[in-house]
């Protein structure tokens, strides 16, 4: 067979391929729920192998919904990364809840998270009934097992799995990535034949300004002591684009917080605190918008801000999801 040929072949070859996956495609939505620090956003992470999500060890991270999307050629997977499911002690808190609870209803596939290297709990116990009135398939993941006896695993996956609730249950490490391929392969299976949601181009469908106060709130949290991180949001006030080619992204954002005895605590001596939160801000934005940022943190003291409406209304909108 001549070259020209072959060429034919291999691009009929590649259209009847095309068209087969066109066919075959799936589509559909995923809820990540689980209680706080289960580990959900390090998951969706590694499935999308970008970072949307933030990341830290404090608990209530993830204060919205969170929309991640992976598309490839067996179809497109919208996750929901959620905040964790805890006992709402504020107004903000209560939303959160409800952002979880609403992904739960509106999923078409339930992923529960929870934490294998501590005691079953009150907590555990509440999530699995919470989950359990969902008609959604439901999928269980034994997240960090990087950090448990394996002898310890068997019991769990036996006391789940007399539950009747979950179709898998799948051993996992959100951080290492073990077990992850195995429970993208189970999710394609259960979602149905369809068109893909989204843009195959988009990874989410947040604005960069959301996305940008998020990473400044992740430093935030991972810099401060255990009080603060509760009580501390990020809002963008001025965003400003250089008009020379290449030039500098001017970024000035306030970081709230209730009192002032707060405030001093995020500025520290001599505004050691806010300058090491600006400095490690400034280079992740850098990294992540691929361009020069000039950052300048203001502290801004809101008391009760977890219970104004006008601020809560205020940091939802930033979120650009409805």
């Amino acid at each position: 067979m001549s070259d020209e040929g072959k060429l034919e072949d291999s691009k009929q070859e590649d259209s009847k391929q095309e068209v087969i996956r066109s066919v075959e495609s799936r589509s559909g939505t995923v809820a990540l729920v689980g209680r706080p620090n289960a580990g959900k956003s390090t998951l969706m992470n590694h499935l999308l192998e970008e970072k949307l999500a933030i990341v830290s060890n404090k608990p209530q991270t993830t204060r919205h919904r969170i929309v991640g999307i992976l598309s490839e050629p067996r179809g497109q997977i919208v996750f929901f990364d959620t905040p964790g499911v805890h006992k709402p002690m504020h107004r903000m808190n209560r939303r959160m809840v409800s952002y979880a609870e609403g992904a739960l209803n509106e999923a078409d596939l339930v992923v529960l998270l929870v934490d294998a290297s501590q005691s079953y709990g009150s907590g555990d116990a509440f999530m699995t009934e919470l989950v359990g009135r969902v008609k959604a398939p439901k999928i269980l993941v034994l997240n960090k097992v990087d950090r448990c006896k394996k002898e310890n695993l068997l019991p769990e996956i036996q006391r789940y799995a007399a539950m009747n609730i979950f179709e898998e249950i799948l051993p996992l490490s959100a951080k290492t990535g073990d077990g992850a391929d195995i429970l993208l392969d189970l999710l394609f299976e259960r979602l149905d034949l369809g068109d893909q949601l989204y843009d195959p181009e988009l990874l989410t469908v947040h604005p960069e300004r959301f996305l940008v106060a998020e990473r400044i709130r992740e430093k935030v949290l991972i810099e401060t002591s255990q009080e603060i991180p509760f009580s501390t949001a990020v809002v963008i006030e001025k965003w400003e684009e250089s008009d020379q080619p290449g030039g500098r992204l001017l970024l000035y954002a306030s970081i709230l917080v209730e009192r002032e005895g707060q405030k001093k605590i995020v500025v520290g001596k001599g505004g050691s605190m806010v300058k090491r939160i600006g400095t490690a801000a400034r280079l992740d934005l850098e990294e992540y918008l691929e361009r020069k940022v000039f950052l300048q943190l203001n502290i801004r003291v809101e008391r009760d801000w977890r219970e104004n409406q006008r601020i809560l209304s205020e940091l939802d909108r930033e979120t650009g999801v409805e």
